[in-house]
């Protein structure tokens, strides 16, 4: 039963909307989603402490690891096209007890997503009033355990159950409101870069010590906190470890996946709107980090600062103003559907498939229900704010993703393989066309049997998948993926392969053989040829590439501290 698969044919639980969303409503779903509060917060934290002006480079490399998820997230909406996300692509692939393990790890990140945007705002509203909420706390509630001195953000919490309010609006209604706000955050974040760059500095791109003696900064030595200078102080691992936090700028495209029933035609709109909302996005954080390192040196940036103070380095003041208020509007463009709604669907759809608890379902129906899980998710986000801290919580939804989008990369390997899948309806057919004889029907769609061979590995004698050619797929691809884990273990965690230490060096030759062999043996395989609007293109290399891609970040996460937003209060 781990192992057991979601039959295609099965009806899938999801939420009927009109069909409404064209491609060009998609993209602005998908941009709507990415481009969130995150801009304001991980542009300073990446630039002062991991990457300086480099963290161009950052945001180029995470969103290249979005969009090879997003092209496999692509092929698999044509192969499945349903709104199931992750959770229902794993179901389907390779068996019940990843997706009881996908759909865990969504209904955790739905929750954290609503942490890290309510906090956020929090954080720009104290900033904006001259951290005035702080200040009190520490005069007001001293008695008071120091986290909650600290810590403002429990105004969050309440914050987050008024604005769950927004879910009376209709669905027509409120996707007005949506593009509203999506437009307006586009114009204020085109406004800072077309600022950035009127006012740029590029001796901030190139700084020296000497600069840092100049502003008389006590640190200037190259293995400091300010790193050498120039345009990567924090050299080749400081990018990699900025790649890691900028990952988490682009894990809202995959929202696009589940309006698939609502689209007028997604097999061919849902593609196109994953890449063309990834590089508008990209477009956008590109132009936001080069306008703020061209603004501000690096070395500036504390944490937890925002990017509507970079304007008050340049003594642009009403500038600093516009800005904030875009960040309110990032509020109201994915706290509805990027938490509440999200979380009930998902539970409502474990429950319905039996990998909760089945009255679960109601959740998402009845006025009562719809309360108690407000307030309960709001409890849970009330935890999550008073015992974990947003670096954790930041590191964990995007190693989450990243897990996510490793799991749907390998089934779209490994779906690519498997031969057709032959429906209820198509057995039916073919039993009427025989005349009822279930024998006959039987001997004639029976595949010969097949016997594992070392020639038949590098040989297949047929061009078409079979039950064999399907299974020798499944094992090398999950044999892969244990692989590639083990080696960026041995890259990551491992500093004598680059000092010449013979023995790591042999480690990582010898993974890369076999790497190089069971890669092999999947290429010799015969490819499905049913018919999609898009494929991704170079499989089995370009699915490979993706999941080491993946692995390595969530290797980086682990060695860096993150984001610290919470100082800034």
């Amino acid at each position: 039963m781990l192992v057991h698969r979601r039959p295609l044919e099965q009806k899938v639980v999801e939420f009927e909307f009109v069909r409404r969303l064209s491609t060009l409503d998609s993209v602005v779903l998908g941009v709507g989603h990415t481009v969130g509060v995150d801009v304001y917060f991980l542009a300073s934290e990446v630039a002062g402490n991991q990457a300086g002006p480099s963290i161009v480079i950052c945001f180029l490399m995470a969103g290249l690891t979005s969009l090879l998820a997003g092209l496999c997230y692509a092929e698999f909406s044509g192969q499945v096209p349903h709104s199931g996300l992750a959770y229902l692509y794993t179901y389907v692939t390779i068996g019940e007890i990843w997706a009881f393990i996908t759909g865990w790890n969504l209904i955790l990140s739905f929750v954290t997503d609503a942490f890290i945007v309510v906090q956020a705002w929090i954080l720009t509203f104290d900033n904006l009033i001259g951290n005035r909420i702080s200040e009190n706390q520490h005069e007001s509630i001293s008695h008071v355990p120091q986290v909650f001195a600290d810590n403002p953000t429990y105004f969050a919490v309440v914050l987050l159950l008024l604005l769950t309010e927004i879910q009376k609006l209709g669905y027509h209604e409120y996707y007005i409101v949506f593009k509203m706000f999506t437009l307006v955050t586009l114009l204020v974040l085109g406004f800072v870069i077309i600022s950035g760059f009127v006012k740029e500095d590029l001796h901030n791109w190139k700084l020296t010590e000497e600069d840092y003696i100049k502003a008389r900064l006590n640190d200037t030595s190259s293995l400091g906190p300010l790193g050498s200078g120039g345009f990567m102080p924090f050299g080749f691992q400081g990018i990699l470890h900025g790649s890691a936090t900028c990952f988490y700028a682009f894990i809202g495209f995959s929202v696009i996946v589940t309006r698939v029933k609502e689209s007028h035609n997604p097999m061919c709109s849902i593609p196109k709107a994953i890449v063309v909302s990834l590089l508008i996005c990209f477009l956008v954080y590109f132009g936001v980090s080069a306008a703020l390192t061209l603004i501000v040196p690096y070395y500036q940036l504390r944490p937890g600062s925002t990017l509507p103070e970079a304007f008050l380095h340049i003594d642009w003041v009403p500038a600093y103003y516009v800005v904030a208020f875009a960040v309110y509007c990032n509020i109201f463009v994915g706290i509805y559907w990027g938490f509440m709604f999200s979380i009930r669907r998902m539970i409502y759809m474990m429950a319905k498939d039996r990998l909760l608890f089945h009255f679960l379902a109601r959740t998402c129906t009845g006025i009562y229900a719809l309360i108690m899980s407000t307030v309960f998710f709001g409890i849970v986000t009330a935890i999550m704010v008073f015992f974990f801290g947003l670096t954790d919580l930041l590191d964990l939804r995007s190693i989450g993703t990243l897990i996510s989008y490793s799991l749907v990369v390998l089934c779209v390997l490994i779906l690519r393989y498997q031969p057709e899948r032959r429906n209820r309806g198509n057995k039916a057919q073919v039993q009427e066309e025989n005349g009822g004889n279930e024998a006959q029907m039987q001997e004639e769609t029976a595949p010969a049997a097949e016997k594992l061979s070392l020639q038949g590995l590098f040989f297949p004698g047929s061009s078409t998948p079979t039950p064999l050619s399907g299974q020798i797929v499944c094992v090398c691809s999950s044999l892969l993926a244990l692989l590639l884990t083990l080696l960026c273990l041995v890259l990551a965690h491992w500093p004598g392969l680059l000092s010449g230490d013979p023995v790591p060096i042999t480690v990582a030759v010898l993974l890369l053989v076999l790497i190089t062999g069971t890669t092999g043996v999947i290429w010799k395989q015969p490819q499905s040829s049913t018919p999609l609007h898009f494929k991704v293109p170079g499989v089995p290399l370009l699915p490979l590439l993706s999941i080491f891609v993946n692995v390595c970040l969530m290797m980086q996460m682990q060695l860096t501290p993150g984001p610290h937003l919470v100082s800034g209060c």
